[in-house]
């Protein structure tokens, strides 16, 4: 699949307006205090860019940061940015085309934001071992409706798991269905191009990353992808998909399931452009000052991560209170048998998500 992705976005697309979808175009709700960066970032970067979103944690300021699938580099520069003179932003791409336009306006970036902290990089993101990066080098890594692409997605998660340093996290956004995607249907080149066919099923996703040991996957955003193109629709048939952002943290002490400690957090409202909540993920908005319940895993997000300093923490693990409360599991055991029979079976969702 390699030489249909370079193919297709090396030279089939020449601009956001050949995308016959919008799942791999930029039609989320941006924070206004974004937008200025996009400013700062040259025409033609921006116009051969197609992600979906801008993939923006905070509390960037000094990170170390890896862009998976870089592609003519909008992220990079917007990231670089927001690490600042002392951070640095490595982007990795396989097309060279999108990472000829990357460099070609690599000087432009340097005269505009005052300093030069990005490197551009070619290879695949399925084999970062070829590229020499160091183990446990990087605070974050990000990656903009990439991985979709990958042939071999649980190589990408793995080599994730080995460069981050120990608390960073992988936030990324990505392209997800229903269900699993027909061979037929992946093997169609422009479906794969457009980052439908190449999705994973959302429950495979979840084995996928906590098979390597990212054990609670968080959910902080998604949407539902429209097929426009009627063609590509009377292909996909009744497969639903989804754009979805999530961040999984490298702690070796997370769990499996969200664990009630009787732990809580207090948020102090002291980082940039979040003075009145901090939204650690799309269940758990932590306003200023509150005392706000969290399970362990919550906790441990929050205390072995850079977010540490923005927060006071109660309690331990010494003492265990069963599943938090609310988080999707419940205890098996006292209930009634319920035989579900074809006839009135239901389908059940699960975000996957704590809490």
């Amino acid at each position: 699949m390699h030489e249909v992705v370079q193919d297709y976005y090396g030279k089939q697309l020449q601009s956001t307006e050949d995308l016959k979808t919008s799942a791999c175009c930029d039609v989320s709700n941006m924070p206004s205090w974004l937008k200025p960066l996009l400013a700062n970032i040259h025409d033609e970067v921006l116009s051969r860019y197609y992600g979906c979103g801008l993939v923006c944690p905070a509390l960037l300021e000094g990170c170390r940061i890896l862009d998976l699938g870089c592609g003519s580099g909008r992220d990079v520069y917007a990231l670089a940015q927001l690490v600042g003179p002392t951070g640095h932003v490595v982007g990795v791409d396989m097309t060279d085309e999108q990472l000829a336009i990357a460099k070609q306006h690599q000087n432009y970036h340097v005269d505009k934001f005052g300093y030069d902290n990005v490197t551009f990089l070619k290879g695949y993101i399925e084999k970062l071992d070829e590229l020499n990066l160091d183990p446990n080098s990087f605070d974050i890594i990000v990656s903009n409706c990439v991985i979709n692409l990958s042939p071999d997605k649980a190589a990408v998660m793995a080599s994730v798991q080995h460069l981050l340093k120990p608390g960073g996290e992988f936030y990324f956004s990505d392209v997800y269905a229903d269900r699993r995607i027909p061979q037929h249907l992946v093997n169609d080149p422009v479906l794969y191009g457009e980052c439908l066919s190449g999705a994973l099923y959302w429950k495979d996703f979840e084995r996928l990353a906590r098979h390597a040991d990212f054990l609670d996957p968080r959910l902080v955003e998604d949407r539902p992808l429209e097929i426009t193109d009627p063609l590509l629709a009377a292909k996909i048939g009744d497969i639903q998909f989804f754009s979805a952002t999530y961040r999984l943290f490298k702690i070796a002490t997370l769990e499996d399931a969200c664990e009630d400690h009787g732990q809580a957090v207090i948020y102090h409202g002291t980082i940039d452009q979040l003075p009145h909540h901090f939204n650690l993920d799309k269940h758990h908005a932590i306003e200023t000052g509150r005392v706000f319940a969290v399970c362990g895993n919550t906790f441990r997000m929050l205390k072995e991560s850079r977010f540490a300093k923005h927060f006071d923490f109660i309690g331990d693990d010494s003492r265990h209170y069963g599943i938090f409360a609310g988080c999707g599991d419940i205890l098996p055991f006292g209930h009634p048998a319920n035989i579900i029979s074809d006839s009135n079976a239901a389908l059940s969702v699960n975000s996957g998500s704590c809490c």
